[in-house]
C-alpha cells in the first residue's frame, strides 16, 4: 500500500493598511486568487477567508506603520501566522520606484510571503504597546516644556529686560519663577502675556511629573522584577527602567547582545565595498529616544561605577563622543545579561583594583 504525502493548502495575504480603507491581495501555493479593496474592519476579512478559504494554513503581512498592531493582534488571535515588516526591508525591483500603488504593493508583498523573503518586527501585546505610548507622551511633554521655557526667555530678550546673574543657566528654581511673576511691565499688556506663559509652564511642570510618576509606577507593580533588575545597574535609575521597558517589551526574546544592540542603534553604520571601506558614524536604524537615554545614562556611570571608568580611561585621548558610545555598548551587555540571569547586578571592585 503507498503511502500519500498530504500537504495543508496555504494561503499567502499581503495587505496595504490605511486609515479608510485596506488595499488586500490573496494568493494560494498555487495561483494568485484576487486583489480588492475593503473597508479597515479585520473582520470582515476573516470572514471572506472562512467563506473561500476554510482549510487553508493562512499567512498575512503588512508594512509597520500609523495603524499600529491592532490588526496583527486581532488576525493573531484567529490563528493565523502574521508579520509586520519594516517598509524600508521590503525587498522591491526598480521598476516599483517609478510605478507603485497599493494594488503593485500589497502583490508584491504577498509575493514575498510566499518565498519567505520578509523578515517581521516584534508585535507588542496590547499593555506593552499602550506602556509605549505613555512613554513617548512625556517625552513631548518635554519637549513643550522645553519650548515653553525657550519662548520665556525669548520674550525677556525681545523687551530688553536682562535675566540676574543668578538666574542665568538651564536650572529653572522657585526663585527664578517668582523673579519672573514680580518683574514690573511698562503696560498691562506686557504683564498678561508674561502670566500667560507662566501659566502654561505651570501646567506643563505638573503634566510632566504626572506622566514620569505614572510611567515609573506602572513598571514597578507590572514588571516588578524586570524593573528592580535594570535599576540595580549603576547608572540606570527608574525613568530609565521604564523606559527600557516600554520601548523594548519583552527583552528576553534577544537571543545575543549583537541583536540588542542593533535594535537600540548602539552599534556603527558601515559601507564596504571593494578596496573602499567608509564607517557613517551611529546607524540611523534605531530606537532613538531609547539610545539618547542611553548615552545620557553613560555619562552617570562614569561617575559612579569604577568599572566604567578604568574601561573609559582606556581609551583616554580619543574622541570623548565615540567613547561614551563604547561605554553606552558596555552597558547593554549588562541589561541583557542581568535579565536573562535574573541576578542583580554587582560593581567588581576587585577586578578594577587588579
Amino acid at each position: 500500500m503507498q503511502s500519500q504525502t498530504i500537504t495543508v493548502p496555504k494561503l499567502f495575504i499581503g495587505m496595504d493598511i490605511h486609515k479608510k480603507s485596506w488595499s488586500v491581495h490573496l494568493r494560494t501555493d498555487l495561483f494568485d486568487h484576487k486583489g480588492f479593496s475593503m473597508p479597515p474592519d479585520p473582520s470582515k476579512l476573516v470572514d471572506y477567508v472562512t467563506n473561500h478559504f476554510g482549510d487553508h494554513e493562512v499567512s498575512l503581512t503588512y508594512e509597520a506603520g500609523c495603524c499600529g498592531f491592532t490588526a496583527a493582534r486581532y488576525f493573531l488571535n484567529m490563528g493565523w501566522t502574521v508579520k509586520v515588516v519594516n517598509p524600508n526591508d521590503v525587498p522591491r525591483s526598480d521598476k516599483q520606484l517609478y510605478q507603485k500603488t497599493d494594488k503593485l504593493d500589497c502583490r508584491n508583498l504577498c509575493r514575498q510571503l510566499q518565498q519567505d523573503q520578509l523578515h517581521g518586527i516584534y508585535i507588542p501585546t496590547e499593555p506593552e504597546e499602550q506602556l509605549k505610548s505613555l512613554l513617548r507622551q512625556r517625552n513631548q511633554v518635554v519637549k513643550q516644556l522645553r519650548k515653553a521655557k525657550s519662548q520665556i526667555k525669548g520674550l525677556l530678550l525681545f523687551h530688553g529686560i536682562r535675566v540676574p546673574e543668578e538666574f542665568d543657566n538651564p536650572n529653572w528654581s522657585k526663585d527664578f519663577t517668582q523673579w519672573l511673576q514680580d518683574i514690573k511691565w511698562t503696560y498691562a499688556t506686557g504683564s498678561a502675556c508674561m502670566n500667560s506663559k507662566l501659566r502654561i509652564l505651570t501646567m506643563l511642570k505638573s503634566e510632566y511629573l504626572q506622566t514620569s510618576n505614572e510611567l515609573r509606577a506602572w513598571c514597578r507593580k507590572q514588571h516588578k522584577t524586570d524593573y528592580y533588575l535594570l535599576k540595580s545597574i549603576p547608572g540606570i535609575g527608574g525613568l530609565l527602567s521604564a523606559a527600557i521597558l516600554a520601548e523594548l517589551g519583552d527583552i528576553r526574546r534577544f537571543n545575543n547582545e549583537r541583536e540588542f544592540s542593533n535594535c537600540i542603534g548602539v552599534v556603527p553604520g558601515i559601507h564596504q565595498s571593494s578596496e573602499s571601506d567608509s564607517k557613517m558614524g551611529l546607524t540611523p536604524r534605531c530606537k532613538a529616544l531609547l539610545r539618547s537615554y542611553l548615552i545620557e545614562s553613560a555619562w552617570v556611570a562614569i561617575r559612579i561605577d569604577p568599572e566604567i571608568q578604568a574601561y573609559y580611561r582606556k581609551h583616554a585621548g580619543r574622541n570623548p563622543k565615540n567613547v561614551i558610545v563604547k561605554v553606552a555598548h558596555k552597558m547593554c551587555r549588562r541589561i541583557l545579561s542581568v535579565i536573562k540571569s535574573g541576578t542583580p547586578y554587582q560593581m567588581n571592585y576587585s577586578k578594577v583594583k587588579n
